[in-house]
């Protein structure tokens, strides 16, 4: 298991980056100013 940061997890790419970390039993922080992501796609 490792610590991961996912910057812009609100966006697309970021958002299935945390998700395959999380499936892998990472723990993940999220970091997104919301611009143009959707805080709905943080999984």
């Amino acid at each position: 298991m490792a610590n991961v940061l996912v910057t812009g997890g609100a966006g697309f790419i970021g958002s299935h980056v945390a998700e395959g970390c999380l499936e892998a039993g990472d723990s993940v922080w999220v970091v997104d100013n919301l611009a143009s992501g959707v805080a709905e796609d943080i999984p």
